[in-house]
């Protein structure tokens, strides 16, 4: 079996955000940790060396049996990643209310929280966290 690369692990999640240099992006991102930290129920833990995940579950695909966290996000350099591990497809009415996002497979990019809807994103963060919990109900903290 295969592991990928990026696996939890135990630094400490406020120390990796005091090394934001953009302030904006650093406020944004004590906030995210906030919000997704209340709607999982999850300690945040540091996935890789940028990426911070709530929970866990397991999947398993023709590679094998890997792990993988329920939900997160990674405030980068160029937008704030969110990870919302079961895509988007279901989720178009919800995105419209949120503002100017941006959406690949699996992750919804934001520039900035304040050009946002924090309402109708919360929303959709608690609506995407119980979906990917139930779809995997054996997930751990």
């Amino acid at each position: 079996m295969t592991e990928i690369k990026t696996q939890p692990n135990q630094h400490d999640v406020h120390e990796f955000l005091s090394t934001i240099d953009n302030e904006v992006r650093k406020e944004d991102a004590h906030t995210l940790l906030s919000i997704f930290t209340e709607l999982t129920g999850f300690k945040p833990v540091m996935w890789g060396s940028a990426i911070i995940g709530f929970g866990q579950y397991q999947y398993h695909n023709s590679k094998g049996t890997n792990k993988w966290m329920l939900t997160g996000f990674s405030p980068r350099k160029q937008n704030l990643s969110l990870y919302i591990m079961q895509g988007f497809d279901h989720y178009q009415d919800y995105l419209k209310n949120i503002g100017k996002v941006k959406t690949a497979k699996s992750c919804l990019y934001i520039n900035r929280l304040d050009k946002v809807d924090m309402e109708a994103l919360t929303i959709f963060l608690q609506k995407s966290i119980i979906d990917i919990k139930q779809k995997y109900p054996d997930h751990t903290a």
